[in-house]
């Protein structure tokens, strides 16, 4: 029987065998998009009022508190309560110059006090610097200077204070759960469908030929009281025998490989604006 390989392909199903993968392909897709819907409404949102599954509408966001202390006010060191400095109001007149003038700070609740000269040009005192700022001061001192008369000056202090504590308030900060979690969108990305058909027809051809001859010769010679007579007898037996076969062989191979390529998608314009709104709710405040 002859073998026609043209015919032979063209007898196979292609639509079914190739067209089956890539539909099995596209439903994987379809259900890839249906598991990030679901997944984004049973993940992020609460249940809405609608008993349909397939309902666009979705309750209220879902949020993940955390109780945390916040700093509210910083740490004070302790202030020892010093003079930074002392100004001169009026340089009064009567000084001599050069002289030695004892520059008195008193009060102000000083534990320890401050020291000072005074620098004398033309009678009058020109200014006054600090040499020891002291300690403990709650209230500006008093500043006089003996040797002359209408002068009068103002010391600036810094107020001791005691060490403050820093003060925490225990703060809430609600954040969406859509924002912490990373959300499947699965792209089939590449999909590559291989078949292979391989026919191979033999046909074989077998021929057997076979020649028999057999012969055999009797010769026989009687004297009878005249003469002799002689007689022979000749046996030949011939044979032929031819055998043919022939026959056809046919090997069919069929495979087909599905490579299929997914990938994580990037995030849809829309979904990434939402979280974005999500991100930007994000508040914390003080615990009631």
């Amino acid at each position: 029987m002859e073998t026609n390989p043209a015919r032979e392909l063209s007898s196979i199903n292609f639509e079914s065998m190739l067209g089956g993968p890539l539909i099995a392909v596209v439903n994987a897709q379809a259900k890839a998009a249906m598991s990030s819907i679901n997944f984004i409404k049973a993940v992020g949102f609460k249940p809405g009022n609608s008993q349909d599954p397939q309902s666009p509408d979705t309750g209220e966001p879902i949020y993940v508190t955390f109780k945390y202390p916040k700093e509210v006010a910083p740490y004070q060191p302790a202030v020892e309560g010093s003079v930074t400095a002392i100004n001169v109001s009026a340089g009064g007149s009567g000084f001599t110059d050069g002289a030695a003038v004892s520059v008195t700070i008193s009060g102000g609740g000083a534990t320890e006090s401050a020291e000072a000269t005074a620098e004398i040009v033309g009678g009058a005192v020109k200014k006054i610097t600090l040499t020891k700022g002291g300690k403990g001061y709650t209230s500006a001192p008093s500043v006089s200077i003996s040797g002359g008369s209408g002068f009068s000056a103002t010391a600036s202090i810094v107020e001791a204070k005691a060490a403050q504590p820093a003060q925490f308030a225990e703060m809430k900060l609600e954040v969406p759960i859509l924002t912490m979690l990373p959300i499947p969108f699965i792209r089939i990305e590449e999909t590559t469908i291989d078949f292979n058909a391989k026919i191979n027809s033999v046909e074989e051809s077998k021929t057997d030929s076979t020649l028999k001859i057999d012969a055999s010769l009797d010769a026989t010679v009687k004297y009878p009281p005249l003469f002799s007579i002689a007689s022979v007898n000749l046996k030949v037996s011939t044979s032929y025998q031819k055998n043919t076969q022939s026959g056809s062989k046919v090997d069919r191979t069929y495979s087909m490989a599905v490579h299929i390529r997914a990938v994580q998608d990037e995030m849809p314009a829309g979904m990434e604006k939402i979280l974005g709104i999500l991100e930007d709710a994000i508040k914390s405040q003080p615990v009631k």
